[in-house]
């Protein structure tokens, strides 16, 4: 829980989750999507959704922008690599239906 939370505080300066070597990624400076192993995406896009109400609200303009760029390309890169995952039925028009 601490750590997450340091996370969160750590938007504000402008930081990403550190990366294996525990070094940080800067927001202007993160590293590609596509140059990410699949278990280096999750990671990302976990802190990303982790941090994205604490940017929401105290962020900057342009710190929230750069987080919703950010987990724009990184979910973009999910659904590339991923474009025939597997879905929920019951997260379709007809399973909604069928509730």
């Amino acid at each position: 829980m601490q750590q997450t939370l340091g996370w969160c505080s750590s938007l504000r300066k402008g930081m990403f989750a550190p990366t294996k070597t525990g070094t940080p990624n800067t927001m202007s400076n993160g590293v590609e999507p596509a140059a990410l192993s699949d278990d280096d995406l999750m990671r990302e896009l976990g802190h990303l959704y982790e941090t994205r109400m604490d940017a929401l609200r105290h962020a900057a303009d342009q710190a929230f922008g750069e987080h919703t760029r950010r987990m724009n390309d990184m979910e973009a890169e999910y659904l590339r690599r991923l474009p025939e995952r597997e879905v929920d039925p019951e997260r379709l028009r007809e399973g909604a239906r069928a509730r």
